[in-house]
């Protein structure tokens, strides 16, 4: 699973900044059906956690109620350089990650 993540290169100490994130996913409600009339099994993205510099600021629990491919938009507050790191997993357990980098100045 691919992500794309926008969010400022830089931003000021206290600043808060915007953070958006689409993931690439089916997001199968588990109501489908394939071409063979099979039901196609559900399979979402259930959990997404977004970690700054190692600590938790966003955590997401999603359904089947949400598109394909979701997109999530948040705010957090910018407090040093380094890394934001988005880690999901979905109903098959399959799990992916992407790392987005932020310059904080004082």
């Amino acid at each position: 699973m691919m992500a794309r993540i926008q969010l400022p290169r830089s931003a000021k100490r206290g600043e808060p900044i915007e953070v958006r994130i689409a993931i690439q996913h089916p997001m199968e409600t588990g109501f489908r059906y394939d071409t063979m009339g099979k039901p196609i099994p559900k399979n979402v993205i259930n959990k997404l956690i977004c970690r700054y510099n190692g600590e938790e600021v966003f955590r997401a629990e999603l359904g089947s109620g949400i598109a394909a491919n979701p997109y999530l938009q948040f705010y957090t507050v910018a407090r040093d350089s380094g890394e934001l790191e988005f880690a999901w997993e979905d109903d098959s357990g399959a799990r992916g990650s992407e790392r987005a980098a932020i310059a904080v100045s004082a």
